[in-house]
């Protein structure tokens, strides 16, 4: 058995404006409103880097939750693969500022999915290994991938920045790792990917396909039946269903779709625009701020990549 035993989310110092989005695309602000539920929120300031949010993240939960650098065999950085530099691992870098010496660093490259990919490969070490840590650390440069001034790329424009940091260790933590089902649709490879612009990378779409709503949706609850299945729990039994933050419209679908209210989700769209991998992360250290946990509790967290990738990870709280 293995679990979190805690977890940090960090911001950066940044703003993305909707206002901002408007005069360098033409799109009417009402129709960026639609997407981004919200008139600004976090994103990587000039001259911020990911990794540096990683850090800061990384640096507060072993503040508030020290161990043994030593102790710690696995330091990985989970996102799109596009870091502040090419051909380099951030989780290394994370790592030499830590002091963490004796730790095998690596990158996980799943997009939005990345975060509860990462933490599935390193809770299953962990619990093979029978003892040590692992530092999984969830960060990315959505926001320096959008091209604002092109009006097509519009359905990306809720993309902002935010990086988190989970400690996971031997026996149950502050959530237990339950279960992990995942899998990816390899239909949808060529739908979005980035284009070189100058010197920075620019997600596109190809021409569009209709479907992906559907798929979404589909592929989340076959695979949460089937992560139920293996915990030997029911709908009913799920006291929080959280989603990556990309469109509110399939979240509440999703929702319906499961016969789940909306008490038993987290909507941060007021707040955030789609915070990558890390949008799980926030609502759950939003839960446990607000007191809204109990230990028990079924925790789902429903997460999805571009390619396209869908996972489950359930997880049970004990503080």
């Amino acid at each position: 058995m293995s679990g979190i035993a805690d977890l940090a989310v960090s911001f950066p110092r940044g703003r993305a404006d909707v206002r901002e989005m408007h005069a360098a695309s033409g799109v009417p602000v009402a129709d960026i409103l639609a997407i981004t539920h919200t008139e600004g929120f976090p994103a990587l300031a000039d001259g911020e880097q990911a990794w540096e949010l990683a850090l800061t993240a990384a640096r507060e939960l072993l503040g508030r939750h020290p161990v043994d650098v030593d102790e710690i065999r696995y330091v990985v950085v989970a996102g799109s693969g596009q870091w502040d530099r090419p051909f380099w691992s951030p989780a290394a870098k994370v790592a030499h500022e830590l002091g963490i010496r004796r730790a095998h660093c690596f990158e996980v490259t799943n997009f939005c999915n990345a975060g509860m990919a990462a933490l599935k490969i390193v809770a299953d070490r962990v619990e093979l290994d029978g003892g040590g840590y692992g530092l999984v650390l969830v960060g990315d440069r959505l926001s320096r991938m959008v091209d604002y001034t092109d009006p097509a790329s519009k359905a990306l424009f809720n993309f902002g920045d935010a990086a988190g940091a989970m400690l996971v260790g031997p026996g149950r933590g502050a959530f237990t790792v339950l279960h992990s089902e995942m899998r990816t649709d390899p239909s949808w490879s060529d739908y979005y990917a980035g284009e070189h612009r100058g010197d920075r990378v620019a997600i596109r779409r190809a021409a569009h396909r209709s479907g992906l709503a559907a798929a979404y949706v589909q592929n989340f609850t076959t695979l949460i039946g089937r992560t139920l299945d293996a915990v030997g729990a029911k709908l009913p039994d799920v006291a929080h269903l959280l989603i990556n933050q990309g469109d509110r419209d399939m979240h509440e679908r999703l929702l319906r779709e499961l016969d789940l209210p909306a008490e038993k989700s987290v909507f941060n769209y007021h707040r955030f625009g789609h915070m990558g991998g890390t949008d799980t992360l926030i609502a759950l250290q939003d839960l446990r701020e607000q007191r809204k946990l109990r230990p028990g509790d079924l925790i789902i967290l429903a997460t999805s990549a571009m390619g396209f990738s869908w996972g489950i990870t359930a997880l049970e709280y004990h503080e």
